[in-house]
């Protein structure tokens, strides 16, 4: 762990002015990039693991990546974001928070468990935009870690994603802050928020607080990010009508057109007592999200095991508007004016002109990052 953290301090660079300030005289600097806004002393790295002050200086995570994949769109998941699209996804190492049952914890956990071994890989941002151009992706999306503690690094490559016309996305924890939202505003498009629980005692053994994840929520809506939340339905944690009722009202009062994905959660990690989420769970809740006055739910990860739930209807008349099994687009009618074909309805999102085609069902790897 102690190489690891070696070798990532030599990938590094001063960060962005937005996002940190001196808060006395004795080197102690402030970190803004999320929701815990560490006072950070000099020598020392904030709770994220890869944000250190050095000589009074903030220095960050700069010029590598740890993952890289192609991915459709619909995993991230952005339901309503030009369905078919391939998703150029990438992923450096660390999270400001120590989820027991992550599914990415060999990147996201690398600094803190000796048994996270995540090789990196060099690379400049204008390198990897160009893999994506070669790829035909239609959007690059930081994932795979939490992006918020390497903003400037996803920056850097969404600018230069801007220049060849791609979209761009977050896939987060949302534990976010005003300043960061302010400084990825101009370069993101899209933003997906992990909502884990409503309880802030299971936020807390979780590493953070419920109350900056809502606010963020809310803030994200408000400065016309594209939001797409996720709750991970786990049973004994968090998947009570009660607890479910709240996240769904609380989403409905910033917007009903929210998509809201619930996903079934299986054993990884650290959580291994939970059994598996069944498909009736994730259909109780996403009835309860349709309650609560959500215009677009999603029973997600169960493919065919979820009836009518991974589809897209309008809200108004009904009609199917979005066909899916799994990342697969078997149907596909929204208008490219983006209403509903048999109502004018407008259906919220970030639609196509004209469906292309299905770019890739499943994730893989491209042979340009193959054998790192």
């Amino acid at each position: 762990m102690a190489a690891l953290a070696e070798v990532l301090a030599r990938h590094v660079r001063e960060g962005a002015r937005e996002l940190w300030e001196v808060v006395d005289d004795r080197k102690r600097i402030r970190c803004y990039a999320c929701g815990h806004c560490c006072p950070i002393p000099e020598g020392q790295p904030g709770v994220c693991k890869v944000r250190f002050n050095c000589d009074g200086t903030l220095y960050v995570p700069w010029g590598y990546v740890a993952s890289v994949q192609c991915d459709p769109i619909e995993k991230k998941p952005f339901f309503h974001v030009q369905p078919g699209a391939l998703a150029f996804s990438f992923g450096m190492l660390g999270c400001d928070l120590h989820c027991a049952y992550c599914q990415n914890w060999v990147t996201s956990q690398a600094i803190r468990d000796p048994r996270a071994v995540a090789p990196i890989r060099r690379v400049r941002p204008e390198e990897l935009i160009r893999w994506a151009v070669e790829l035909e992706a239609d959007a690059v999306v930081s994932t795979y870690n939490e992006p918020l503690i390497t903003a400037e690094w996803a920056v850097a490559i969404f600018q230069e994603a801007k220049k060849a016309g791609l979209i761009t996305g977050f896939v987060s924890n949302g534990n976010v802050t005003p300043r960061v939202l302010e400084y990825l505003r101009p370069w993101t498009d899209l933003y997906k928020v992990d909502l884990k629980s409503f309880d802030d005692r299971h936020y807390r053994q979780l590493g953070g607080r419920l109350q900056p994840i809502l606010d963020g929520l809310r803030l994200i809506h408000q400065m016309g990010f594209w939001l797409e939340v996720v709750t991970l339905v786990i049973p004994g944690f968090n998947d009570s009508d009660q607890e479910l009722r709240q996240i769904a009202e609380f989403l409905a009062g910033i917007s009903p057109d929210i998509p809201w994905h619930v996903t079934a959660f299986h054993k990884d990690y650290k959580m291994l007592d939970p059994d598996n989420t069944p498909p009736e769970t994730l259909i109780r809740a996403a009835k309860i999200g349709r309650e609560a006055g959500l215009r677009y739910v999603y029973a997600g990860n169960l493919p065919g095991q979820v009836g009518d739930w991974e589809n897209t209807r309008c809200p108004q008349c009904g009609t199917l508007l979005v066909n899916r099994y799994g990342y697969r687009i078997l149907d596909y009618h929204i208008t490219p004016e983006g209403t509903c074909p048999s109502c004018s309805t407008p259906i919220a999102g970030r639609w196509r002109r004209h469906f292309k085609r299905q770019s890739t069902d499943r994730p893989w790897i491209p042979a340009v990052v193959r054998g790192w």
